[in-house]
């Protein structure tokens, strides 16, 4: 079993990296020294509660996340399966492939598109992005103004947030959308 300061401190660690933040910004917002911050997270000493509590205020997450394991699970989806969304005006579908976790704001999915009709993706809220890598056949993507051809393993990533195309050249294009939103 865990003990309670190998878990806080790899829920410091954790939830630091999540906020992007700097160990040295994390003690300043709690109010702590930059020290101990460094000693709870390697595991070292035995912090107050007015300590976590400061801690969880400057990570913005509330108390018993410290004391949460962070869970890791496998998921596989093959190839055929998964929750699939039909477009009505193009041979286009999209396969989620995995959601957006608490506190995160990106969605993947797996796109299975063919020739004819173009998929014009009318502006996501403002801030969203979008990643594409074409994995099977070719296609033009990106800004309505100024698409790409992309080749299988190509990427490209552009803003969500303006009108956008993705027009499959070859039978049986796929790629990988990840859909991010600030």
């Amino acid at each position: 079993m865990t003990q309670p300061i190998s878990m806080i401190a790899k829920s410091l660690v954790r939830e630091r990296m999540r906020t992007g933040l700097s160990l040295a910004e994390i003690a300043r917002r709690a109010g702590i020294a930059k020290s101990t911050l460094s000693q709870l997270e390697a595991g070292n000493g035995n912090p107050s509660l007015e300590t976590l509590w400061s801690l969880c205020v400057a990570l913005d997450i509330p108390f018993s996340r410290l004391l949460e394991p962070q869970v890791q699970k496998t998921q596989v989806i093959r190839r055929g399966e998964g929750v699939k969304v039909l477009a009505e005006q193009a041979n286009y579908q999209a396969t989620l492939l995995a959601t957006c976790p608490p506190a995160a704001r990106r969605d993947i999915y797996l796109l299975t598109t063919q020739p004819g009709a173009d998929r014009i993706s009318q502006p996501h809220p403002v801030g969203s992005v979008e990643h594409i890598i074409v994995t099977q056949g070719r296609a033009m993507v990106g800004l309505t103004d100024a698409a790409e051809e992309l080749n299988a393993g190509d990427y490209i990533c552009y803003p969500g947030d303006r009108e956008h195309l993705f027009k499959a050249l070859e039978p049986d294009t796929l790629a990988i959308l990840v859909a991010e939103q600030n």
